[in-house]
């Protein structure tokens, strides 16, 4: 009975050290992923006078392959403190607040005087 007794108390052991081990990688397996994640993550500072693009989630209805999502350019106007932004067209006739993640910079060419570079 003594026998059976240790040998259930080290198998217990075995199993509690098992699963510490496995904790334990499973801790540095989320840590290494989040820092693949994060390398990925773009930070979107805009700043007024800024031109960017608008991502158009209700084009569903036209839904094309080579239709694109975004619109625009506009010019980014206000930056909130709560991640809104105020932009405005090129023409400066539209004037709307929307969400600061739908947003993403313009790097095309920029227009001079009406005609494009």
């Amino acid at each position: 009975m003594e026998i059976t007794g240790t040998s259930r108390v080290t198998e217990l052991h075995e199993l509690e050290e098992f699963r510490f081990h496995a904790f334990k990688n499973a801790r540095l397996y989320k840590e290494r992923m989040k820092i693949m994640h994060d390398k990925h993550i773009l930070d979107r500072n805009f700043n007024p006078g800024d031109l960017v693009l608008l991502y158009n989630s209700r084009l569903r209805l036209f839904s094309g392959k080579l239709k694109s999502r975004w619109s625009g350019p506009f010019r980014v106007v206000q930056v909130f403190s709560s991640g809104a932004v105020e932009i405005e067209s090129e023409d400066g006739t539209n004037r709307f607040k929307v969400n600061g993640q739908r947003l993403k910079h313009y790097l095309g060419m920029v227009e001079e005087k009406g005609r494009k570079l």
